[in-house]
């Protein structure tokens, strides 16, 4: 988001490129993240997510405080190269963290509030790019160019207090580098360990000097009952890459100033965050994962239909809306999507790799999505409208078409008059 600040504030022409080059420094940054993505989860089990996780954040942010010195396209496209390389594996890191903690009805929620730091990024992002780019000219730095400069010190600060305060596992809960601010007493720590292996009895700890061999990996790569959940999050989530990219721009083109700009494309980010966690309250409320996903990508899809049809014959205030309203739902589902996929995993490696797995496909559908709005397309972009739409309604297919498929291996199951019992070696899928 801070790029998509950065290009009201001229950072394009600054530095010599046009859109198809800004697409193609996206795609490889996404590209970045899918090539480490699996390796990155293998060292989070080897040397622990306090000290792994931390290093990834401090060198993320290092790149994009590099990001002041960018001058031309080489440099541009390599800088975002790098930053794809050194965030890979932080988001299936964290979401594998987390399940290591929480049981299976609880997760959703959880996962919902990871995913605030990254939707809450693009409501903020706006905002705080409203009053950085008033730095304009001080120092004799650009606008953009302290943009990059403040958010990278900001995320090294945070990669550094992950390193101080980031618990481990339920069985070393100790952060790394200090006591931490959570303290759990013999008593906290044995309820913890023991509702989680009352969940799963032949649980293990399994997030610090743990191994992955790489036939676990063949064989979760090859678990082709999961494969429909990869598919799916890749269409959907495609459609998002764009959104982060361009929402300002787009809101600048309805006669909005810069500031305004940024200021109102952190309205619908700001509501993304509501959607995200109505949907999975609904998901760890009912039970029913696959019903919660295809509910919220059909929220997204009635509103993409309308805003492609309605944008042409409306206002500047209403067309705002229809940004805001897209921006809103975007993602509703996206939390509630990651726990279907985990919760129908059992075994904690085969379930780090999967999450890396599905965030594999998500950032693929957004390297692929950056090329959704192209500039003679702008700047309202209703062919990459209707390119959304398609994409959602095949995501939305798969979707069910991954519900079908956990419900009919349920159904042989019963069949075979198995008992089919978490725990027991056999498991149930949850639809």
């Amino acid at each position: 988001m801070n790029l998509a600040s950065a290009l009201t504030a001229g950072f394009a022409a600054d530095v010599n490129i046009d859109q198809d080059t800004i697409n193609l420094g996206n795609q490889l940054m996404y590209m970045g993240n899918v090539v480490l993505e699996i390796p990155s989860n293998m060292l989070l089990h080897w040397i622990g997510p306090q000290k792994w996780i931390s290093a990834q954040v401090i060198m993320f942010g290092t790149t994009a405080c590099l990001q002041v010195f960018v001058t031309n396209r080489a440099a541009f496209i390599a800088t975002r190269l790098i930053l794809g390389l050194t965030e890979a594996g932080y988001i299936p890191g964290g979401l594998y963290t987390l399940s290591t903690w929480y049981t299976r009805p609880e997760l959703a929620r959880r996962v919902a509030v990871f995913f605030f730091g990254m939707f809450g990024g693009n409501a903020m992002s706006p905002l705080l790019a409203a009053g950085i780019l008033q730095l304009e000219g001080t120092r004799g730095l650009r606008g953009w160019q302290w943009l990059f400069l403040v958010e990278g010190l900001f995320t090294i600060c945070v990669g550094v207090s992950l390193f101080l305060l980031l618990p481990g596992c339920p069985e070393q809960p100790r952060p790394f580098g200090s006591p931490g601010l959570v303290k759990f007493s013999t008593q906290d720590l044995t309820i913890l360990q023991e509702r989680l292996e009352a969940e799963n009895p032949e649980r293990k700890s399994a997030t610090q000097g743990s191994h992955v061999p790489w036939a676990v990996v063949v064989q979760t790569v090859c678990q082709y009952r999961r494969w429909l959940h990869f598919l799916s999050s890749f269409c959907v989530f495609s459609t998002w890459s764009p959104l982060t990219t361009y929402t300002p721009s787009i809101i600048m083109s309805l006669g909005f100033t810069r500031i305004q700009a940024n200021a109102l494309a952190a309205v619908g980010a700001s509501l993304a965050l509501v959607v995200i966690f109505i949907f999975a309250w609904l998901s760890d409320r009912t039970q029913q994962r696959g019903a919660t996903v295809l509910a919220g990508q059909s929220c997204y899809l009635v509103v993409l239909v309308v805003a492609r049809f309605v944008h042409p014959h409306v206002g500047k205030w209403p067309r705002w809306a229809l940004w805001t309203a897209i921006n809103s739902f975007a993602v509703g589902y996206h939390p509630a999507h990651n726990t279907w996929l985990q919760v129908n995993c059992k075994d904690p490696r085969e379930r780090s790799i999967s999450i890396a797995m599905w965030c594999m496909s998500s950032i693929s559908g957004m390297m692929v999505g950056a090329r959704y709005f192209r500039a003679e397309d702008g700047p309202y972009y209703p062919q990459g409208l209707q390119l959304m739409i398609i994409m959602v309604s095949v995501g939305m297919l798969f979707a069910a078409g991954q519900m079908v498929v956990y419900i009919m291996h349920n159904k042989r199951l019963a069949k075979s008059s198995i008992t089919a019992r978490d725990g027991k070696g056999i498991m149930v899928y949850r639809p």
